[in-house]
C-alpha cells in the first residue's frame, strides 16, 4: 500500500505541476514610511506614516495564443501599526486578447486612471484627493479597455447596483501617449464619470458626482511638465467645483525636484488650496529617501501642513 501511494504521487506530479509553469504569477511590493511633523488644523503633532505601502500577487495565463486570464490581488499594509493590517486595494480577473481587456472586481475608475503620472505626489500628504472627487477605487466593476491604436486607447468602468436602493454608475477615458512618458514625449487623457459615489479627504464634499477631468503631460528640455483640469458636480445638490492643477519635477544626477500646486473652488462656497515642494533622492532603482513640505489653505477652516521626511522601496 505504501508503494501504491508513492507511485500514484508521482504519477499526479505533472498534472499538478502543469497549471502552475503555464501560469505567469508575480509577487510584488512598497514600502513606504516617513517620519512627520503633521497640523491637521488644530496643532503639531509627529508621527511615523505608513504611505499606501501594499503588497499584491498578478500575473496572466495563457489560455490559446490570442486570449490570456488576467488577475491581480493587491492589499494596502499599514506598516506603522495604527490601522488595520490589511486593506483592500484593487483586486480584479479578466480576460486579455485581440478584443482589449476586460476586467471583474474592484479596480481604479477610468477617471482615476486618466491622471497618469501627473501627481507627483500620489498617496502622500500633497495627493490631489485632499481637494478633489474622482480619486476612486470601485467595488462591483467591469472595466474595459481597447487596445491602443496610433497610441489612442478608450476605457470604460460600470459600476454594478449591488442593491434594490442603489443606482449603477459609469467611468469613461480617453488616453493618448505613455504616461511613463518613456514611450512617447507627451501624454494626454480626457475622462467622466456619471453618478459616481465619492468624497474629498478633506472632509469638504461627499456624495454622488458627475466630473469630467482633462490631462496633460509632457517633457521639456528635461523638466516633466503636468496640468489637470476638472469640474465636478453634486448631482443632489447641484453644487459645483472648479479645479486645477500643476506640477512639475526635475532629475539632476541621483536627485529629483519636485512642485506641485492644486486649487479647488468651489462656486457660492470656500476657495481651497494646496502647495507641496519637495525632493528625492535615488540609493538604488529600487529605493529612494525623500522629503516634502505640504501646505493647505481652506478658506473658512483651519490650514493645514505636513513637513515628511522617508523612505520608499519597491520589490
Amino acid at each position: 500500500m505504501k508503494f501504491s501511494k508513492q507511485a500514484l504521487l508521482v504519477a499526479m506530479l505533472p498534472v499538478i505541476h502543469a497549471p502552475v509553469m503555464a501560469a505567469n504569477v508575480d509577487i510584488y511590493g512598497r514600502a513606504d514610511v516617513s517620519v512627520q511633523s503633521s497640523d491637521d488644523g488644530e496643532g503639531n503633532y509627529s508621527e511615523i506614516k505608513s504611505n499606501a505601502s501594499r503588497i499584491g500577487f498578478k500575473g496572466n495565463h495563457a489560455l490559446t495564443e490570442d486570449l490570456e486570464v488576467v488577475f491581480k490581488a493587491e492589499f494596502e499594509i499599514d506598516i506603522d501599526g495604527d490601522g488595520d493590517t490589511f486593506k483592500q486595494r484593487n483586486q480584479y480577473i479578466g480576460l486579455k486578447g485581440v478584443f482589449g481587456e476586460v476586467l471583474f472586481g474592484k479596480n481604479d475608475s477610468m477617471l482615476k486612471q486618466s491622471q497618469g503620472k501627473a501627481d507627483v505626489f500620489s498617496d502622500l500628504n500633497g495627493d490631489i484627493k485632499h481637494l478633489w472627487v474622482g480619486e476612486n477605487r470601485l467595488s462591483n466593476t467591469v472595466s474595459y479597455k481597447t487596445p491602443k491604436y496610433h497610441g489612442l486607447q478608450l476605457g470604460l468602468t460600470y459600476v454594478a447596483e449591488d442593491e434594490v436602493d442603489g443606482q449603477d454608475a459609469l467611468s469613461v477615458a480617453a488616453f493618448y501617449g505613455d504616461k511613463k512618458l518613456k514611450k512617447s514625449n507627451v501624454y494626454a487623457s480626457v475622462a467622466y464619470d456619471s453618478e459616481v459615489k465619492g468624497k474629498s479627504r478633506d472632509g469638504a464634499v461627499s456624495g454622488y458626482f458627475d466630473t469630467i477631468r482633462a490631462t496633460v503631460a509632457g517633457k521639456f528640455s528635461g523638466v516633466t511638465l503636468a496640468l489637470m483640469l476638472q469640474n465636478q458636480e453634486d448631482i443632489d445638490t447641484g453644487e459645483e467645483m472648479d479645479g486645477f492643477m500643476v506640477s512639475a519635477k526635475y532629475s539632476l544626477d541621483k536627485f529629483t525636484f519636485k512642485g506641485q500646486y492644486q486649487g479647488a473652488d468651489h462656486k457660492d462656497g470656500d476657495n481651497r488650496s494646496g502647495m507641496t515642494a519637495g525632493v528625492d533622492y535615488k540609493l538604488a532603482k529600487s529605493t529612494k529617501l525623500y522629503a516634502f513640505y505640504t501646505s493647505f489653505d481652506l478658506d473658512t477652516v483651519n490650514d493645514q501642513d505636513y513637513l515628511a521626511a522617508g523612505i520608499q522601496y519597491n520589490f
